[in-house]
């Protein structure tokens, strides 16, 4: 019995352990690659229904091999990515354009997650806001 509960005290550390590591926010590393972005979320506010809902998300390749965006994904149709598909050189900028459709009205929060060639795990950007109905 005393064998048992030890057993089961370290398999519930080693899953905490285990669980509790991630990559720092807004930043993927895999050997040589870094990709750094300026922010991870943007909040719009209040725009009006119809209006503007593009953002652009900037990051830089502080790594010393190119980086390839092997997906880029939204959480649900309204929320439409666009990015760079040519690999990004290392020190240089790049650009993920996130447009949200403005004609849905009420707050929204939506996720947009960034796959590269080199990683498993994505990075995730978010917009988030509130469109308020046209008078």
């Amino acid at each position: 019995m005393n064998k048992l509960i030890r057993f089961l005290i370290l398999m519930v550390c080693s899953v905490y352990a285990g669980c509790s590591q991630e990559s720092p926010s807004g930043n993927t590393r895999n050997g040589n690659n870094l990709l750094v972005f300026e922010d991870t979320v943007h909040d719009f506010g209040t725009i009006d229904e119809g209006s503007d809902g593009t953002w652009a998300f900037t990051f830089t390749n502080k790594g010393d091999v190119p980086v390839i965006l092997s997906d880029v994904r939204s959480s649900c149709g309204c929320t439409t990515p666009e990015w760079p598909r040519e690999p990004i050189a290392a020190g240089e900028k790049g650009t993920i354009k996130v447009k949200y459709n403005t004609a849905i009205t009420g707050s929204f929060s939506k996720s947009i997650s960034v796959y590269t060639a080199s990683e498993k795990n994505p990075i995730v950007l978010v917009i988030k806001g509130n469109v308020r109905a046209a008078q």
